[in-house]
């Protein structure tokens, strides 16, 4: 797989595990959100400095954004459209 879309394929694992949208990543790494979509996508040429904040952001290792995914598995599903519901 090739380097960027490896690193989107992690980026929205990890996002999607954590229950995080787009725009909430971008905000806690200080980012816009249209180029967490653009990452997501492997069409974004990111910086290291840019992967490190994602990275702090999602509280993982950097390491986490270069894991190869198992033969045949299949994308990460997309959270749930729609704003989540309120604790409580």
């Amino acid at each position: 797989m090739e380097a960027r879309a490896l690193i989107g394929w992690n980026l929205r694992r990890l996002r999607v595990a954590q229950g995080l949208s787009q725009e909430r990543l971008a905000l806690a790494a200080g980012i816009d959100r249209a180029y967490v979509g653009r990452v997501e996508r492997g069409s974004e040429n990111v910086t290291i400095s840019t992967l490190e904040a994602m990275a702090r952001a999602l509280t993982v290792p950097l390491a986490d954004l270069f894991v190869e995914p198992e033969a045949g598995a299949e994308r990460p599903a997309p959270l749930r459209a729609g704003r989540r519901a309120k604790p409580g």
